[in-house]
């Protein structure tokens, strides 16, 4: 190669080294254009990792963990790390509990169950009408054999595990029957895991007393430790970095009810009579579980039809607004479309 080649090859690599710092310069420009638009500051969205510490009078409905105990501490602290920077999964519990522990709470008060037992509902189900492999249904997660067992009416219409206070109500006669056999919550709480008759034959065989003492499957043996960790962070999100706006809670929602003592023929029209939508009808009723209901002489039902803001339909506030974007910062949307 002689040295025109030469120089025209280098000349050709410098223009496309020049080419390739150029592209480069143009996407972090834009790059960091569009990250300046982002809600979040890239602060925020750089995320640091600390360890945590923890008080040592940690209570579940009001018995002692003895974390004074090296793998008791342990395998508490593993669940609160991993609670704790599982961001985007504890903000929305954090959310989702604004609006369901004010309709759990009363119930558990009711019964006589220590309020630490809604964040055994957390573990079970996030606080959502979940369904797992096995088929345990609802926010207590109810196999159907055992809901039936505690009065819920399970069919192929009805299914009150989707009921979050009617499953309550029969999760708390689960615990006090247990309570009757233990007299100890937290060996209540396991007991809602592992079943009253495997937790028994661990405790004979191991000859304790204690839920902290026992070997038992991986599963229960986090389970309770699960519970606290929730406990200890949705009591106080924010001094584990989990910040929720207020005006971006979710809200309790809003209904009035009607009673259905007569067969439905069609849920459909039923919505429609109530100017709401079928959708809106089974998200307010997730245990109607057909598109019609027979109803027994002398039995009833109690459907819940949502109210504003909760009503509105996609239509109806294209209509409302012309067209426009709506903001739902707060209720005030109410009186807007009033």
């Amino acid at each position: 190669m002689n040295n025109k080649k030469i120089f025209i090859y280098i000349q050709i690599m410098v223009m496309l080294v020049s080419i390739a710092a150029i592209i480069a310069i143009i996407v972090g420009v834009r790059a960091l254009k569009i990250a300046e638009k982002r809600p979040v500051s890239l602060e925020q969205i750089a995320l640091r990792s600390n360890d945590i510490e923890f008080t040592e009078d940690l209570t579940f409905a009001g018995e002692r963990v003895p974390l004074k105990m090296f793998n008791i501490r342990e395998r508490y602290e593993r669940e609160l790390l991993s609670t704790c920077y599982f961001h985007s999964n504890t903000m929305l519990l954090v959310k989702r509990s604004k609006r369901w522990f004010p309709v759990i709470e009363p119930i558990l008060k009711k019964y006589g169950i220590p309020d630490d037992f809604k964040y055994l509902c957390v573990t079970e189900s996030t606080l959502t009408n979940a369904v797992s492999p096995a088929g345990a249904v609802g926010f207590w997660q109810f196999l159907e054999k055992t809901g039936k067992e505690y009065g819920l009416e399970i069919n192929k219409e009805v299914d009150m595990r989707y009921n979050v206070e009617l499953e309550t109500e029969a999760a708390c006669r689960y615990f006090l029957k247990s309570y009757e056999r233990y007299h100890n919550w937290t060996l209540v709480a396991a007991s809602f895991n592992a079943g009253t008759r495997r937790l028994n034959k661990f405790l004979k065989e191991q000859k304790v007393n204690s839920y902290y003492d026992l070997l038992m499957a991986d599963e229960t043996e986090r389970y309770v430790f699960r519970i606290l960790a929730f406990k200890t962070i949705l009591e106080n999100p924010e001094r584990y970095g989990i910040y929720v706006s207020k005006n971006l809670e979710y809200k309790p929602l809003k209904y009035k009810t009607v009673v259905v003592d007569q067969s439905i023929d069609s849920w459909a029209d039923f919505a429609l009579e109530h100017d709401i939508t079928y959708k809106l009808l089974k998200i307010f009723n997730p245990w109607l579980r057909s598109n019609s209901l027979k109803v027994k002489k002398g039995e009833y039902y109690e459907i819940k039809i949502p109210v504003r803001p909760f009503n509105l339909t996609a239509e109806y506030t294209k209509e409302a607004t012309g067209g426009d974007i709506m903001e739902f910062e707060n209720d005030s949307i109410v009186e807007e479309l009033n």
